[in-house]
């Protein structure tokens, strides 16, 4: 901390971004100060415009994972690292247009807050109980890589020990989003997204007039794979580079996970209108689409110019610093800041409202007052993020942390979520069972090691790559998990639908 300190008086990126984190800091309290009760900070009121929920969808979408992770990722594997954040954008879109509009008519017309509150109502307080324990723990881990992601770039760029950068990070998201909830958050992430958009933007011209265009990159990759296999450079600049089986695995995972993520749906249940619904989230699913771009050149540039460096999510901090000006280097540093802080706030929604309503409230304490929920929120916050610290100093890598949360949730709701959403026959039985049957396969799959390999009927399972070949694909274990979930919740159909279901689908149908 005497480190620090001492950087605060001597450095002028650690004064620029302990500055712009202050300011953060401000707004955020002076957002909270108006929210009153529970409605306020679960879903803000249900008052976000189409601009409101396109700046705080996707300040949430750009964080760790879509900044240092995908440059890791194109460091290695060049163009292909695009997958990870275009199977964010597809879902994006899908929750702009099929999920979304139905779900928030649904939890407007119930008074729901979170998505737990719906998988309550939609099949059991069971189903909903394990959802979201399970969610608690994963969550835990994504908050952590977000604070990682943050610590590395402080590390890198302004030579922050990580332990001090960790700290920075979660005291800013912590105390901003404790003060309002969702309606703080919304207003942050407007000021944050302007950054993180100017940052990227001017930062990308630098990279590429530091590189020499085009040819320049790929002559500086060529040299540092001259010594490799002949089929590496091309695969270096393919789309299919990274392969199909990693492709695969990003679109099984990644594009569930943007629409059915419960910090995502919360933020949709705080829309006004089901316009806003369309219009926001279509909007931050363009802004994805083609924002994917910018970091993969970035990573790419890096690995050109710097190919040995120790660990690949090294790779952007190090071209900040390296190919950028002071001035520019500063602006990009708050803009990787605010697109980690961002999204961690987002995270710490889900953890915070999963903790106090979905558990504390549902099976501890269903008769507490709606002020006395609030503060118990607001002390959950603060609990996650001194957790959050705690994980994030034993994390190995962003990605790492990102894939935890991303599998959990997406093998054990995709399934139940969108058959619970557009059929009446999806039933709790069929629920609860899909979730555990694709959770246990993956877990197996990934973590099975008494033999080489194992028949699943269906395929082989080789368990020192994880993978399982079914002779045309191999397919990851997350993939896995996935299909097998989809598989049971469709035979589970032939159970009798739940007795509260018709009513509710008939409604649907009319206002649809």
């Amino acid at each position: 901390m005497t480190q620090f300190i001492g950087l605060l008086t001597s450095n002028g990126y650690v004064q620029a971004i302990m500055g712009y984190a202050v300011l953060l800091i401000l707004i955020g309290w002076f957002v909270g100060g108006r929210v009153k009760n529970s409605s306020g900070f679960f879903v803000a009121g249900r008052r976000l415009s189409a601009g409101l929920l396109f700046t705080t969808l996707i300040a949430a979408n750009i964080g760790a994972g879509s900044t240092v992770g995908v440059a890791a990722i194109a460091y290695r594997s060049g163009v292909s690292a695009w997958w990870w954040i275009g199977s964010a954008g597809i879902g994006s879109m899908i929750l702009a247009f099929l999920v979304g509009p139905r779900i928030w008519r649904i939890a407007c017309r119930h008074n729901l807050y979170t998505l737990g509150d719906y998988l309550d109502r939609r099949y059991s307080r069971t189903f909903r109980g394990l959802f979201s324990g399970m969610m608690a723990v994963g969550t835990l881990a994504l908050f952590s890589g977000q604070l990682l992601g943050i610590a590395w770039i402080l590390e890198v760029v302004a030579e922050v020990p990580k332990e001090a950068g960790v700290i920075v990070g979660a005291v800013v998201t912590t105390l901003y989003f404790m003060a309002g909830g969702l309606l703080s958050a919304a207003i942050v992430n407007l000021v944050e997204v302007v950054v993180i958009l100017a940052g990227f933007l001017v930062a990308l011209p630098c990279v590429w007039s530091f590189m020499g265009g085009w040819s320049g990159l790929v002559e500086k990759v060529s040299q540092n794979l001259a010594g490799a296999d002949a089929g590496v450079l091309p695969d270096y600049f393919s789309m299919g580079g990274i392969g199909t089986t990693v492709i695969i695995g990003y679109l099984v995972m990644l594009v569930p996970s943007f629409f059915i993520s419960p910090g995502l749906i919360g933020k949709v249940f705080g829309a006004r209108d089901e316009r806003a619904i369309k219009v926001g989230t279509a909007v931050n699913g363009v802004v994805q689409l083609f924002f994917a771009i910018i970091p993969v050149v970035i990573g790419m540039a890096a690995f050109a110019c710097f190919p040995d460096l120790s660990r690949p999510d090294l790779a952007l901090p190090t071209a900040m610093k390296e190919m950028m000006p002071f001035g520019i280097a500063t602006l990009a540093l708050a803009a990787i800041f605010a697109a980690e802080v961002s999204t961690a706030d987002a995270v710490l929604y889900m953890l915070a409202t999963s903790v106090s309503n979905d558990l504390y409230r549902t099976f501890l304490n269903p008769a507490i007052e709606d002020r006395a929920l609030l503060g118990m929120t607001r002390v959950v916050t603060l609990a996650s993020g001194l957790l959050g610290i705690i994980f994030a100093l034993f994390l190995d890598s962003i990605i790492s942390a990102l894939t935890i949360f991303y599998s959990l949730m997406s093998v054990s709701l995709a399934a139940p979520l969108v058959f619970g959403l557009f059929t009446r026959r999806a039933s709790n039985a069929g629920a609860l069972l899909s979730s555990v049957c694709g959770v246990v396969l993956t877990l197996f799959c990934t973590f099975y090691r008494a033999a080489p390999s194992v028949n699943l009927l269906v395929g082989k399972l080789d368990t020192a790559t994880h993978l399982v070949d079914f002779g045309f694909t191999k397919l990851n274990a997350t993939t896995c998990g996935i299909l097998l979930a989809f598989v049971v919740m469709a035979l589970s159909l032939v159970l009798p639908p739940p007795k509260n279901q018709e009513a509710e689908f008939s409604e649907l149908k009319s206002k649809a």
